[in-house]
């Protein structure tokens, strides 16, 4: 997968001024647009479009400075229909519009090209099964949230904390199948995953296809596939978040898996009483890569 994620940089590079087809360069590479833009937004910390943005605005900015072209030329070149909208891209990276910048040198904010590596530490294994899973229902409350990627989010705290206790027991004497116990479920992400996007998240248990749910609550169809299942022990929530990035720099790189689209869910096996440390578990949904 590192090398899939360099010959995607390398390509933005050959074309900045065009609208990339990822699908057909994924499946080129024997690998799904999913999997690749996931595996990107984990390792480079932003969405593969930001990353074009940025890079396009980068080079664009050259152009600029140097002054021997008209705007319109420009904005053409990098895929802009007009000077107002290559405007506005350009001050969204830069802080400053392509006049100003032109006038006076600058302010300028430059995006290198990314280069992925992988370093192999080898003395933290991943504790990690591959479930093979009928298809079932995740069924509890949901609500639309924005994605945080470090710490603790307030709207999915909040939401957990407005179900009453028996809410809680209700749910749980529900569920009948693994993933086991309370669910901390999340769906709808974008492939890029960028840092305040909205998902589905929803708190809930896992039932089998045929049980029969009350009508209040809501519920998410899984068909049947494999999922990587990862325990984590730690702080919580850092040994989770710090495990779901290291399925991206560690595990899938060197694992012969690939993200598939679907929810992904966290059981909490033991959780101490202050809720500062937990065992949990990571649910992926996976095929063969």
């Amino acid at each position: 997968m590192i090398s899939e994620l360099n010959q995607l940089v390398d390509l933005v590079e050959e074309r900045l001024g065009e609208e990339l087809d990822v699908r057909e360069f994924a499946g080129a590479l024997g690998t799904t647009e999913y999997h690749l833009r996931r595996m990107f937004s984990a390792l480079a910390g932003m969405p593969l479009s930001e990353y074009v943005r940025r890079r396009r605005m980068t080079v664009a900015a050259a152009a600029v400075v140097r002054g021997e072209e008209h705007l319109l030329t420009i904005a053409v070149r990098y895929g802009y229909g007009s000077t107002e909208a290559f405007g506005r891209a350009f001050r969204a990276v830069h802080g400053s519009g392509p006049g100003d910048v032109r006038r006076d040198g600058g302010p300028l904010r430059t995006q290198p090209q990314l280069r992925f590596r992988l370093t192999v530490e080898g003395n933290t294994p991943m504790d990690t099964r591959i479930a093979d899973q009928p298809s079932f229902r995740l069924v509890g409350h949901a609500v639309r949230v924005p994605l945080i990627h470090r710490g603790i989010n307030p709207q999915i705290q909040q939401h957990i904390s407005s179900l009453p206790p028996e809410e809680h027991a209700r749910l749980k004497a529900l569920g009948n199948i693994e993933p086991s116990g309370l669910l901390q479920v999340t769906d709808d992400l974008a492939p890029d995953a960028a840092e305040g996007s909205e998902l589905t998240y929803l708190h809930g248990v896992a039932v089998s296809a045929g049980t029969a749910v009350p009508d209040d609550l809501d519920a998410i169809e899984v068909p049947a596939g494999r999922w990587a299942v990862f325990r984590t022990s730690g702080p919580y929530p850092q040994a989770l978040q710090d495990a779901w990035a290291a399925t991206a720099a560690e595990w899938f790189p060197s694992n012969p898996w690939i993200l598939r689209p679907g929810p992904s869910i966290v059981t909490i096996l033991e959780l101490a009483d202050d809720f500062s440390t937990a065992t949990c578990e990571l649910w992926l949904p996976v095929e063969p890569g």
